[in-house]
């Protein structure tokens, strides 16, 4: 017998960012400018429309969009009982909304949105801590996109590497690898120049300048109880990012494998 999910949760925040009205609308509610900041992005722009967020190779989300109001107002549903492997009636949609307030003077605010209904099991109370967690490190990507890259399409760059231990460990030893100082500093990582923009728990951004700009993210993250994923996401932005990208991915991949790998003995 179906019966309706109905414990609600509920995650709401607002960030202010650079940029016009249009320019932040473009980049929240568009492929080209979500795939810039967040996650490789295909979306159909209308009420009804598809939409695909890429998490890696073979996982996803998958939604459709229920309000669409430019340059102002974005709601879309995602399934969030496909996504988590659950049965169909056993989660209510993830709804997700996104409303851009233009901000007196300069910039804009983005107030931010989910929520849904499930049974009250514990990995639901988990799942919504943990995507607090995980989701507003993005929007300093945002915040970056906006101020030096504005309606600037990405070339994206992905390595990752799965070991054993716990991610916080594997983080550490990454850290030390990469030789993270404090936020400000400059680095050196890969021939690759920038500015650390922000050091978090298990995750790092780095603003790039040489010899291509753009946003670099370093991150750890859990894969069951005795596994981690590292991980290495970059937007790069300009004419010569996607020779870059065919040259460079290879060795990034080979460099964090053998780094971590090399660590671990």
């Amino acid at each position: 017998m179906s019966t309706t999910p109905d414990v609600p949760y509920r995650l709401e925040f607002s960030v202010e960012v650079p940029g016009t009205v249009e320019q932040v609308w473009d980049a929240v509610a568009t492929a080209k400018g979500m795939s810039a900041w967040f996650l490789s992005t295909e979306l159909e722009e209308c009420v009804g429309g598809a939409l695909h967020f890429s998490m890696g190779p073979e996982m996803g989300s998958d939604g459709h969009i229920i309000a669409w109001e430019p340059p102002r107002r974005l709601v879309y549903q995602e399934d969030w009982a496909a996504m988590m492997g659950r049965e169909p009636d056993e989660l209510s949609p993830l709804t997700s909304e996104f409303r851009v307030e233009e901000r007196a003077g300069d910039g804009c605010v983005v107030h931010v949105t989910s929520s849904g209904f499930g049974r009250g099991a514990d990995w639901e109370s988990e799942f919504w801590d943990d995507m607090g967690t995980n989701w507003l490190p993005f929007f300093d990507n945002l915040r970056l996109y906006l101020a030096h890259f504005p309606g600037q399409a990405a070339t994206p760059l992905e390595a990752s590497t799965l070991h054993p231990g716990d991610a916080a460990a594997l983080w550490s030893t990454l850290r030390d690898s990469l030789g993270l100082g404090a936020e400000g500093d400059m680095i050196e990582v890969r021939g690759m120049s920038g500015t650390v923009e922000r050091i978090g728990e298990n995750q790092a951004l780095i603003r790039l300048f040489a010899p291509v700009p753009g946003l670099l993210s370093v991150y750890t993250h859990a894969m069951g109880e005795d596994a981690a994923m590292a991980s290495v996401r970059a937007s790069l932005f300009s004419a010569d990012a996607a020779e870059y990208v065919q040259r460079e991915q290879p060795a990034w991949q080979s460099w964090l494998q053998e780094t971590l790998e090399f660590k671990a003995e």
